[in-house]
């Protein structure tokens, strides 16, 4: 009779805590999606004006006058999605070799300690990252634009007329691949975790080497999963701030032909510059360039979770 009633007590106790964590679990979901709604609200509410104003200019335009109320961010748009993208060909190779080489290649203990070290990466803050492309970085890649200029500078996208090889899209570029690098690395590194083993040890019976058995077993299995975390990389470069605007020359020009050039820029970069000396409708301008760089993130962060939800459920079945 007492066993009884203690697991009674026990059952409702237990029942009392699921529903406990799941309340708990479900409010915490549901509060960071208001959240989310409520900023984008509040942008959209104080961006209204320009909206309005500017219209479709205000995307497609290159001019930034607050004095005339013209206002265009064409370039500076341009200019994350540039940098994105070429920081992803920077990151995405040393990312996936390195993923590899984790799950594959290392020993256990070292793989241990190389994870904890791309982990400790990742939480550095840009601010510090910033500081080191500006102090030790940039020196050493403003040398590599002048090699490739002195060597490539017959071919357009390799000139660099003003002689000042810092302050340029590659170097930032550089910097935003340093920051992808841990993202796309541990994302890459658990998709291919969960690689069937036996698959693995199959090629490899046959006679598969190990660049074979990459390329035509685990690559193919995990590429979802991959793709997945090199856009979530490319989400966060779009919205990379600090570190962009203490490497990269602000210029509201459009430079995606001559990335030595010592002139770019992003959307996050032009919103902190100028958000200081910011009065009146220029405030609503930089909060609905504001308002474009959280949809475009918004996008691809979608896109790339949902992708890495789609590999993982192919994977599990």
């Amino acid at each position: 009779m007492t066993a009884d009633i203690r697991r009674d007590f026990s059952k409702g106790v237990q029942r009392r805590g699921d529903r406990i964590f799941f309340g708990s679990a479900s409010a915490a979901a549901i509060f960071s999606f208001l959240l989310v709604v409520l900023i984008l609200c509040f942008l959209g509410y104080r961006s209204l004006g320009t909206f309005k104003s500017q219209g479709l200019h205000f995307i497609t335009g290159s001019v930034w006058d607050p004095s005339s109320n013209v206002f265009g961010i064409a370039p500076m748009l341009v200019g994350s999605i540039f940098l994105g993208l070429a920081g992803l060909l920077i990151a995405v190779p040393c990312s996936i070799i390195m993923a590899y080489f984790i799950e594959f290649v290392a020993p256990r203990r070292v793989a241990k300690w190389l994870t904890m070290a791309i982990d400790l990466l990742a939480a550095i803050p840009s601010i510090l990252i910033g500081f080191w492309g500006l102090v030790v970085f940039s020196p050493v890649a403003g040398g590599w634009s002048e090699i490739l200029t002195q060597h490539f500078g017959s071919i357009p996208f390799f000139q660099n007329s003003s002689g000042n090889f810092t302050g340029s899209p590659f170097i930032g570029a550089w910097i935003l691949g340093v920051m992808m690098i841990p993202i796309i690395t541990s994302v890459s590194r658990e998709v291919m975790s969960r690689v069937d083993k036996e698959l693995v040890n199959a090629a490899i019976a046959l006679g598969g080497s190990s660049y074979t058995t990459f390329r035509r077993v685990i690559l193919p299995t995990s590429k979802g999963g991959v793709l997945g975390g090199v856009l979530i990389g490319l989400g966060r470069g779009l919205g990379e701030t600090i570190a962009i605007l203490y490497v990269l020359n602000l210029v509201m020009q459009t430079n995606i032909t001559r990335p030595l050039e010592n002139r770019g820029g992003s959307i996050a970069s032009f919103i902190a510059a100028n958000w200081g000396e910011a009065t009146g409708n220029t405030v609503g301008a930089l909060l609905a360039a504001g308002v474009v760089l959280f949809i475009l993130t918004l996008a691809v962060n979608f896109i790339s979770s949902s992708i890495v939800q789609r590999a993982e459920r192919k994977m599990a079945s």
